[in-house]
């Protein structure tokens, strides 16, 4: 029997150890799709723009001159579409905005999903399209987690003039346990380890380039960090964390009710009211802030 019981335990302790490494393979594996041209209630031009990483792909819809331009970058596993709705609102407000696949994501190039660090580069190749294209406009920047990730660990430093970050992760070894946590109970968090050891060999990366926490201090830009009441992927806490960690002048939204989702979407009428404030007050021309900056 009792022989019987350890063969039993191995071979779930063999299955458990697959299913980690499956994950493993999953989470940094390519989320490719074919999106096309832009729908026909959002004429934007279809851009290809070159990067480190190889062509990124995306959208750009220019807006009313001295409005600013904003930069839309979506979540992990996710595309350009994630952000549509998002450029319809900022378009109607006049704001011009490109929209972009980041790496190994829609129609852009890449092996791996890097959470953040190589697809800082495409960040880097969409910021500099930006400035060439349209020179004299003021540059924002709205980031959903990887997005958000991928923007800071980019460091623009000046480059631009404000940012929106949206339930970004603090810490990899942070955001790998919230989700095995989430998934299989207080066990979750043993099981940790396991998934971070993947990170150098799939990645050839260390733990230490993946914390946007530690770079978030480097940013020059009036930022508003927007977090979830009740996110379970990066808490309340760590949202709190990183906007303690961001330089003034800086705002904090915790969405009421909200776990990781799409807080647009959510809380439309409120997302837009304040967003559109703050990118009105940091991007366009005539605004006092803008001038001062």
């Amino acid at each position: 029997m009792a022989k019987r019981n350890l063969v039993a335990f191995a071979c779930l302790l063999s299955l458990g150890f697959g299913a980690l490494l499956g994950a493993g393979e999953y989470l940094s594996s390519p989320a490719r799709r074919q999106i096309g041209a832009a729908p026909p209630d959002f004429p934007a031009s279809s851009v290809t723009i070159p990067s480190a990483a190889g062509p990124v792909r995306g959208w750009m819809m220019r807006g009313t001159a001295g409005a600013g331009t904003v930069l839309l970058l979506h979540g992990v596993r996710g595309n350009r579409l994630q952000m549509l709705d998002r450029a319809r609102f900022l378009s109607r407000l006049g704001y011009g905005v490109l929209l972009i696949d980041q790496q190994a994501h829609g129609e852009s190039a890449g092996e791996r999903i890097s959470f953040g660090v190589r697809e800082a580069d495409g960040v880097r190749a969409a910021l500099a399209f930006l400035k060439r294209e349209q020179p004299s406009e003021r540059i924002g920047v709205i980031g959903m987690s990887l997005g958000a990730a991928a923007l800071v660990l980019s460091k623009p430093g000046r480059e631009i003039d404000a940012l929106v970050i949206e339930a970004m992760y603090p810490t990899i070894e942070e955001a790998i346990d919230n989700r095995l946590r989430l998934y299989l109970g207080s066990a979750g968090g043993k099981l940790a380890p396991l998934l971070l050891w993947q990170v150098p060999l799939r990645l050839d990366l260390t733990l230490e380039q993946l914390r946007p926490i530690d770079a978030v201090g480097a940013l020059a830009c009036p930022t508003l960090v927007v977090g979830g009441e009740f996110d379970r992927h990066t808490s309340e806490a760590e949202t709190r964390r990183i906007y303690a960690a961001v330089p003034e002048p800086k705002q904090l939204w915790i969405v009421p009710g909200a776990a990781h989702t799409d807080f647009h979407g959510l809380a439309k009428h409120e997302y837009e009211a304040r967003i559109g404030q703050f990118m009105e007050v940091y991007l366009r021309s005539g605004s006092v802030a803008g001038q001062a900056r």
